[in-house]
């Protein structure tokens, strides 16, 4: 049973903040603490911001001090939200950390637009958190996936199986 969930943010859709009709935008502040909190949820957490990146600008580097910071964690459960163009390469790189369940979640529409389905991801995330064994997963489209056997379908707008 999950009784406190680390969370790091790294940016990407899930927190950006569009300015205008040209879709010119920023990623702003994390945005699941508020979520969380307007929810009552009956577990603590950390909000661990890590960085404030669109996905596609995530390299080698980020990814390494994603890792980092994830197996400096004393807690078990770690949901992590990330943009979701370069999502599964980080849970890819995130495989084989012991001793945690790690879930990979993020947004394809800002979680400030009301049709947002960063909602449902993060509760489909913080399920998933509770009920898997250690090993890293992502959380999007309604389901949640092995890193290695699903991808990104950008045309539908959607995650698949690979």
């Amino acid at each position: 049973m999950m009784q406190h969930l680390s969370i790091v943010t790294t940016g990407g859709t899930i927190d950006k903040i569009y300015f205008d009709d040209l879709s010119s935008y920023q990623v702003g502040e994390p945005q699941i603490g508020k979520i969380l909190a307007g929810f009552g949820v009956g577990f603590s957490y950390e909000v661990l911001p890590l960085m404030r990146k669109d996905s596609l600008h995530i390299d080698a580097e980020d990814r390494a001090a994603i890792r980092s910071a994830i197996e400096a964690l004393a807690h078990a459960h770690v949901l992590v939200t990330h943009g979701t163009d370069t999502m599964v390469e980080t849970a890819r790189t995130l495989a084989g950390i012991p001793g945690k369940t790690i879930v990979l979640t993020g947004a394809l529409n800002p979680a400030r637009f009301q049709n947002s389905d960063a909602v449902f991801n993060i509760g489909i995330a913080i399920g998933a958190l509770q009920s898997l064994p250690p090993g890293v997963y992502v959380a999007m489209s309604g389901l949640v996936w092995d890193p290695f056997k699903v991808r990104k379908n950008r045309e539908a707008n959607r995650f698949e199986a690979t």
